[in-house]
């Protein structure tokens, strides 16, 4: 039994020995993919996004990221050749809502534009807060507002810390006001930062107010209170109040408490110039020559983003206007 089963099994292996190879299956040969090529990052690609907005209301923030803007004009001004080149910089952005045409139809856009600052020192570390629906203009430290200038660090720098940065040329202006607690500060408190205005004082420019001569008037009368603009050199107190009777804005028995109303603001517009000027007069007077030198040097720039495929073109829309504060930017990029 023992030797039939050996037998067996040696028959067995001389059989698979003598069948034919199985043939082997081929794989299909994967094409070869092509190379995948990554644009490079450039050093301040995101130089104008870094720079806080300021005045652009909350919600709308997304929206000015919802293209991609081109700011390679900013980027190459800080080159060989460019107007910041080599010099310190102070940068705050802002957004000007724009009728613009993009792929064949006019939409209101939110465009983002950067100002930069040249100056040896900071121009200002407040921030002016002012609207139509607010009676009064604010001027706050801008840490108030929790904003502050900090250093720019380029993406060549991003790994070496801060403090051991030997020079820093570029500053931006930063919010660190976190959007997921916005719906734990009160309305007035969201609506503050709508309303903000990087501020800047310029001793050696006469401001609006020291030449303004005319006073917003808003007399609580009933059945309902006066609003107009008073001229005093201008408008005769007499006749400008007649009108007001005539036009029915005023009743006849309101008119002498109306002009002392009246000559009252006056008299409190033309103390504010006053001191205005005074401040502005011992301003210079304690200032140093250094500190002379760099106002009078200080430069504004305004970039708005260049014509690309991605974005709207706001080349019609350019304005070398900053704001009531800062005034004309010196050049328009």
């Amino acid at each position: 039994m023992r030797k039939g089963t050996k037998r067996k099994t040696n028959q067995d292996n001389v059989s698979k020995t003598n069948q034919p190879p199985r043939p082997t299956r081929t794989k299909p040969s994967k094409p070869e993919s092509e190379p995948e090529y990554f644009e490079d990052q450039r050093n301040l690609e995101d130089l104008w996004k870094e720079t806080f907005p300021v005045g652009t209301e909350w919600d709308q923030l997304d929206t000015v990221y919802q293209f991609k803007w081109d700011f390679s004009n900013l980027e190459n001004a800080f080159e060989e050749g460019g107007v910041l080149h080599g010099k310190k910089v102070y940068l705050f952005g802002c957004t000007e809502p724009q009728l613009v045409m993009f792929k064949g139809e006019n939409k209101v856009v939110c465009i983002p534009v950067v100002v930069a600052v040249v100056s040896p020192f900071p121009p200002s570390d407040k921030i002016g807060i002012n609207s139509v629906q607010r009676e009064s203009e604010e001027i706050i430290p801008m840490k108030q507002m929790k904003m502050d200038w900090v250093p720019y660090i380029p993406l060549e720098g991003r790994d070496s810390q801060v403090d051991r940065l030997k020079s820093h040329k570029i500053f931006i202006l930063r919010c660190t006001q976190r959007r997921s607690a916005l719906k734990h500060l009160k309305l007035d408190r969201l609506k503050k930062y709508e309303y903000c205005l990087p501020y800047f004082y310029q001793p050696f420019k006469e401001d609006e107010l020291e030449q303004s001569t005319e006073v917003q008037i808003i007399y609580p009368a009933e059945p309902k209170p006066v609003f107009c603009e008073f001229d005093w050199e201008l408008d005769e107190l007499e006749e400008f109040t007649d009108k007001l009777i005539e036009e029915e804005e005023l009743l006849e028995d309101q008119k002498d408490a109306f002009k002392e109303f009246v000559k009252e603001k006056v008299r409190e517009a033309k103390k504010a110039n006053r001191e205005a000027r005074e401040a502005r007069k011992k301003a210079i007077a304690d200032m140093s020559e250094e500190t002379k030198s760099a106002f009078e040097t200080m430069r504004f720039y305004k970039f708005y983003p260049v014509q690309s495929p991605d974005a709207p073109d706001v080349s019609n829309v350019k304005s070398p206007f900053i704001n009531r504060y800062y005034g004309k930017a010196h050049e328009v990029l």
